[in-house]
């Protein structure tokens, strides 16, 4: 069971679900969130004051999978996210030791199902 993260730009999200969708990953969460990488930010000036804004707009995505579904899951998130361009973020993938389905105390890969 692995637990793979993922840093997008917001508005490619539609795009990623559609992806995920199509890959058979339906059970995400999904998360705003600000954050700084190699884009570094921007300068923005109002009222005559230049304001450095170095956290950016960024979704964040959980999705918990089955060792099988590893792959596809990453595959479908590249070519949803994917632009070319710096700034359109990462995937981290960790391992899960338990998970627990709440409702029928189930252990394990059946739990996610």
């Amino acid at each position: 069971m692995k637990l793979i993260i993922a840093m997008i730009q917001p508005h490619k999200l539609p795009d990623v679900k559609k992806a995920l969708f199509e890959a058979e990953v339906h059970k995400m969460t999904v998360s705003n969130v600000l954050g700084c990488g190699q884009q570094k930010g921007y300068a923005e000036t109002y009222r005559g004051v230049i304001h450095q804004a170095n956290l950016l707009k960024k979704v964040r995505l959980e999705i918990a999978v089955n060792d099988d579904f590893v792959k596809p899951t990453v595959d479908a998130i590249i070519e949803g996210a994917r632009t070319g361009n710096i700034g359109d973020g990462k995937i981290l993938i960790q391992d899960l030791n338990e998970c627990i389905r709440i409702r029928t105390q189930e252990k394990g890969p059946v739990a996610i199902g």
